[in-house]
């Protein structure tokens, strides 16, 4: 299809669709003219889908722009009984590259150009407004992808900038990291100290065992209590400890030196 439609085809099409009077009243007549105007005008996008109602697509596309890129839209329009006094039915059937907000400003655009249009019949109107708006979605879509394109550029820029200064440290962040650190230190040694005891890759030592197991503490205790091993001491043998002559004053006094009773 011509994406722009020269203004010597919308005088044609004026004159092969005649201007409504009030004295007009056969809808249909002016329905089958407009109908043989358009698929003059749109002869490889036009397509009659029924005729009762009368339902037809015209497929409307863009101007390419600079990269190449197009929009489309397949508009869909259905006759009411009584248009062109009242406004036909439409909507868009597929598209190719818009999003959703483009799709409701073309339709919101179809409503404006059909009530501006009530009385005389407006498909050729209201096509060409939806190409128009096409083209001006491309150029937008030059602007967005610009934005976009500017957008990951400053977002980089501040991750290199942030890489680069680090975290500035203060005393609540600091001291948030040193207690997650110490409980994790904590963990990674119980972690590698009970796989070692489970691969027997090393046994703990004393003091490690009576860490890991208070109940150590007092274990040789009850093991003799639990055997009847009461030990019992001899107060007697200590009670003339105080008579004895000890030179412990004397600084050469040896106690190895010191002869038995038989001497």
């Amino acid at each position: 299809m011509r994406s722009v439609v020269p203004d010597d085809d919308g005088r044609w099409f004026q004159s092969r669709v005649r201007t409504r009077t009030p004295e007009m009243t056969d809808y249909q007549e002016e329905q089958r003219n407009e109908l043989e105007a358009i698929e003059s005008i749109y002869p490889d996008s036009f397509t009659v889908l029924s005729e009762e109602p009368t339902s037809f697509t015209i497929t409307v596309t863009s101007d390419a722009g600079e990269d190449g890129e197009i929009v489309e839209a397949l508009l869909k329009f259905t006759y009411v009984e009584k248009y062109p006094d009242e406004s036909p039915l439409w909507e868009i059937q597929s598209q190719e590259n818009l999003e959703e907000q483009d799709m409701e400003e073309v339709l919101v655009l179809l409503q404006q150009q059909a009530e501006e249009n009530l009385g005389m019949v407006m498909i050729f109107t209201l096509v060409t407004a939806v190409q128009e708006k096409l083209n001006e979605i491309v150029d937008v879509m030059k602007t967005r992808r610009e934005e976009e394109a500017r957008r990951k550029e400053k977002e980089i820029e501040e991750a290199e900038k942030v890489a680069f200064q680090g975290t500035v440290v203060t005393i609540e962040n600091f001291l948030a990291w040193k207690a997650t650190f110490v409980s994790e230190m904590a963990e990674a040694r119980r972690k590698k100290q009970k796989e070692e005891v489970e691969a027997g890759k090393g046994k703990l030592t004393g003091k490690q065992l009576f860490e890991t197991d208070h109940n150590l503490d007092t274990s040789d205790i009850q093991f003799l209590e639990d055997a009847g091993n009461n030990v019992e001491v001899d107060e007697s043998l200590f009670q003339d400890i105080e008579d004895l002559d000890l030179d412990e004053d004397d600084p050469d006094f040896d106690p190895l030196d010191m002869g038995s009773d038989e001497d």
